[in-house]
């Protein structure tokens, strides 16, 4: 069986890793939500060794995962758990830093609040979270093709592209310290607990 592949996760994995090495430089465990394809996973755990990553997503994922994780394995890169928004609990397990990309505009709305919710009342403070995907700012688009995207993803009954403002009320204790502009007119949006 031939691993699942994902184009986008070979074209940004490098622009993102030198952003996680700036802001988890002092990180000793991450959680990845929806660590899909298990690409970037097996990129960052290898290029972050001074962390623990933990992978996670929905269990008809996992196989892919374990795939990627067996053809690249690196001592601190843990299989998945299952890990869905809105199903289960938050994991039992400590976490002093979370990433996750392109998953929130794939989740609806309802999804997406509770994961901010989760996220601030989980990372201890200091804690880091790293959000990688299209965003809008005050409802505004940064391209015309992240308007034809959200108009795909809704019509395909996703959530659509969420907005920075909304996920700042939503992630209460969550501060907003980097909005940074990463390939394909994406965002990495860098998180921090606050005291």
């Amino acid at each position: 069986m031939n691993k699942p592949f994902s184009q986008a996760c070979e074209n940004n994995k490098e622009p993102i890793l030198g952003v996680l090495k700036q802001y988890f430089a002092q990180t000793k465990s991450v959680l990845e939500i929806g660590s899909g394809t298990g690409q970037h996973a097996v990129y960052l755990a290898k290029n972050l060794a001074h962390l623990q990553w933990q992978t996670s997503d929905a269990s008809n994922n996992h196989a892919g995962i374990k795939q990627w994780i067996a053809a690249y394995p690196s001592s601190n890169l843990k299989p998945p758990i299952s890990f869905v928004i809105g199903d289960d609990k938050w994991p039992e397990t400590e976490h002093d830093g979370v990433f996750s990309a392109n998953t929130a505009h794939i989740m609806q709305k309802y999804e997406v609040k509770l994961m901010m919710t989760m996220i601030a009342e989980r990372l201890p403070i200091g804690g880091m979270f790293c959000q990688y995907g299209p965003f809008t700012q005050k409802g505004q688009f940064s391209s015309q093709s992240n308007i034809d995207f959200d108009l795909h993803l809704k019509s395909n009954g996703y959530g659509g592209v969420r907005d920075i403002n909304e996920l700042q009320m939503w992630g209460q204790g969550l501060n907003l310290i980097e909005n940074l502009s990463m390939p394909a007119n994406n965002q990495c949006l860098v998180w921090r607990k606050a005291a």
